[in-house]
Formats: C-alpha cells, sequence, structure tokens
C-alpha cells in the first residue's frame, strides 16, 4: 500500500511538471522586433520618412501583452527661392532652403496576438502612447546674385520640440521557426499632438521586419 502510494505520488509530480513544461513552451514570453519604418509624415502635404523601429513584448498571457517601442524617421527637404531687391537698380537672386526632420517616437502600451507557440499565421493588434521628439535643422544659403542680409551670409538654426503621441494599428507576423517570426506588414496611425497651437499632425507609418522570440 505504502509502495502504491510513493508511486502514486510520483506519477502525479510527473504528470505536475509536464502540465507546467506544456504551459510554458505554449506561448513565448519575451518578443524582440528589429524593423525598417517608412512614414508619411503630416506637414500639410505628405513627406515621406524613413528610419527604424525597434519594440520589446513582455507577454503575460497567450493573447496579451505590455508593450514599448522606439522609432525613429528621417526626411529633408529643399527649396530654390528666387527674389528681386527693392532697391535700384533691382537685382536677382536666389537662396537654397533646406529643412532636415528626424522624429523619434517613445511609446508604451498593450499588444493583442496570438502567441501560440505553433501558430503559422499571426495577426496583431496595439495600442500604444508616449512622447514624439521632433528635431528640425533649417538652413539657408545664397546660391546666385548680390544677396541682402542675412542671406549673404547664411542662417543656420535648429529647432527641437517634445509633444504627447500616439500609435494604433496592427499587422501580420509569419512563424519561421520556433525563435523567429517575420513581420510581413505593420501599419499604425501616429498622431503627434502639439501643445502650443493644439494641433494635430495626423501621421501614418509602415512597418515590416523580424520578430525574435
Amino acid at each position: 500500500m505504502i509502495k502504491f502510494i510513493k508511486i502514486l505520488c510520483l506519477t502525479c509530480v510527473l504528470c505536475a511538471a509536464g502540465f507546467a513544461q506544456n504551459q510554458t513552451d505554449e506561448y513565448k514570453k519575451n518578443e524582440f522586433y528589429v524593423g525598417y519604418s517608412h512614414q508619411q509624415i503630416d506637414r500639410g502635404n505628405y513627406r515621406p520618412g524613413n528610419g527604424f523601429e525597434g519594440a520589446y513584448v513582455r507577454n503575460i498571457h497567450k493573447y496579451f501583452g505590455i508593450k514599448g517601442s522606439v522609432s525613429g524617421a528621417y526626411s529633408g527637404d529643399e527649396f530654390i527661392i528666387r527674389q528681386t531687391t527693392t532697391t535700384t537698380p533691382t537685382e536677382n537672386f536666389e537662396y537654397r532652403q533646406k529643412v532636415n526632420t528626424a522624429t523619434y517616437n517613445f511609446l508604451g502600451g498593450v499588444q493583442v496576438k496570438n502567441n501560440a507557440s505553433e501558430a503559422r499565421f499571426k495577426p496583431f493588434a496595439h495600442a500604444l502612447a508616449g512622447v514624439a521628439v521632433t528635431r528640425n535643422k533649417f538652413s539657408l544659403t545664397c546660391t546666385t546674385g548680390n544677396c541682402p542680409p542675412p542671406y549673404a551670409t547664411g542662417v543656420n538654426f535648429n529647432f527641437n520640440d517634445t509633444n504627447f503621441a500616439a500609435a494604433v494599428g496592427g499587422g501580420l507576423d509569419i512563424r519561421i521557426n520556433d525563435r523567429i517570426d517575420f513581420r510581413a506588414i505593420q501599419v499604425d496611425y501616429n498622431p503627434i499632438f502639439s501643445g502650443g497651437g493644439g494641433s494635430i499632425q495626423h501621421n501614418v507609418r509602415f512597418g515590416i521586419g523580424v520578430v525574435f522570440k
């Protein structure tokens, strides 16, 4: 009888260990994403920006995770502006204006996704909030003619801005193997809320990359 009880207890322990192992293997707890990010930046008209995104998700359930994301998008514009002096005799001149912009998003929130280890296709959705840091670099350079001040010697200045931002969207991951998924597409609405004038920058970003588990 005692031997039977010992065997029964050992069987229960082994079954419990096996069940715990199956629970652990059911889904991965940690998820790292790195990929290319393309952003359409709202500046009255949409301007393209290219960059990166990195993200970490701690899955607390088979379908829910806590997510943190860092992304950067870089864009530049260049204009040639021609003017005529008001002095007599009049003179024509032109100058080149360059604007280089870097936009960084630091966001956190939740992700909903089927994290089952054996799932082949894994659509996901997330809602994130945080801050966006925008860095602008302006330059004006005289290119021809007798430019009046201050354009004769050139003008350069930088402007940085930090505002509340969010990202709401989702995408599709495809399982490659037990450790790697391919993120075929990610699409986010990425508004940035300007604190001064109360305006909203209605940005859209697209992503593609690799998920490590």
